[in-house]
């Protein structure tokens, strides 16, 4: 009896891992398809007044610039507290985002919290690829722990690549059900007839929830995007 019994545990075994083991997988499979489905769609939970954490990723050049033009516009008394996140070597960009947030200090702007950040690139201009695989490896788990840290409910980038991990962890923690964010990214307008490689990486995978072109015929090449007109 116990001989049997034993037996009967040792080949049930095998079979309950494989049967939990496809739960999860379809468990998580479900989750990816509803996270696809509910992207880009408003979340009824959130009422007017509510202050929503904001994520801004800066980068070096003409992103910044453009990234302030947008902020001028948006309403800081919502979008707060905002992190301002730039690569560890663009020590430019986070100088004029505490430039912008002391102007609105100055200018009376009431609840005014900020954060500034910076994180690891995943490759320096120039770098080997045989390289960069550590660097990105450690760039990826640093964007993880900023974002366990900040768990923002908006991302707001426009085009650095620096935003291509923390906008990939904040789709997975949409999936496994950490945080939902949602993610808006613009294009640069720079970008005239083709996307940037990190616009276009967010727009294939699905992962911006909204995405905005400053060109008309992107917007006819990439239907799933909206026409903004130039915000420079």
């Amino acid at each position: 009896m116990e001989k049997n019994t034993s037996c009967f545990f040792s080949n049930s075994s095998p079979n309950l891992v494989i049967t939990c083991f496809v739960a999860f997988i379809t468990i998580i499979l479900v989750r990816f398809l509803y996270v696809i489905y509910r992207t880009g769609k408003p979340l009824n939970k959130r009422t007017p007044q509510q202050t929503l954490s904001t994520l801004i990723v800066l980068g070096s050049g003409g992103h910044t610039a453009e990234m302030i033009n947008l902020l001028l516009v948006l309403q800081k008394d919502r979008f707060t507290p905002r992190f301002y996140i730039a690569a560890a070597t663009d020590n430019m960009s986070l100088q004029k985002a505490r430039v912008f947030e002391n102007s609105l200090a100055d200018s009376g702007v009431k609840g005014i919290s900020a954060e500034f950040m910076q994180i690891y690139r995943s490759r320096e201009v120039g770098q080997s690829y045989v390289t960069s695989v550590w660097t990105t490896l450690v760039a990826t788990a640093h964007a993880l722990w900023l974002m366990i840290k900040i768990r923002p409910q908006v991302v707001l980038c426009n085009g650095p690549g620096t935003c291509i991990p923390l906008c990939v962890i904040a789709f997975i923690f949409k999936v496994v059900g950490i945080r939902w964010s949602s993610i808006f990214y613009v294009e640069s307008i720079a970008r005239v007839k083709r996307l940037s490689l990190s616009g276009l990486l967010l727009y294939k995978l699905q992962i911006a929830d909204q995405f905005f072109v400053q060109w008309p015929q992107l917007q006819r090449k990439y239907p799933r995007a909206h026409y903004v007109g130039c915000l420079m």
